[in-house]
């Protein structure tokens, strides 16, 4: 699919209150969020690149040992395997991740 919009890709509910979309090419991947207020993705790791991007809203992200509230036009890079977890605040959120290469599980 060379266009697409995001409002019709599939959604995929990865957790309570997180909503997920995803396009992709053969080695990179965007996936697309909505958070509802107090939705947690709890710590964990992974070998992919990620940078997410907050689109609206904020989350309280936690890379490794820092914890930062990150805000819309605000974003953060994680390396491979690097511990990480999120939490969005009182608002509705929507956040953009960047994936190196593609997760499999994701599709």
């Amino acid at each position: 699919m060379a266009f697409f919009r995001v409002s019709e890709l599939p959604r995929t509910e990865m957790a309570e209150g997180i909503g997920r979309r995803a396009v992709y090419l053969e080695g990179v991947m965007m996936t697309f969020f909505d958070f509802a207020p107090g939705a947690v993705v709890p710590e964990h790791r992974h070998p992919h690149e990620q940078i997410t991007l907050v689109l609206e809203g904020a989350l309280e992200f936690t890379l490794g040992d820092e914890t930062r509230i990150i805000r819309a036009g605000e974003g953060v890079t994680i390396p491979p395997n690097v511990p990480h977890s999120a939490r969005a605040l009182s608002h509705p959120t929507q956040a953009v991740d960047a994936w190196h290469p593609i997760r499999e599980d994701y599709k």
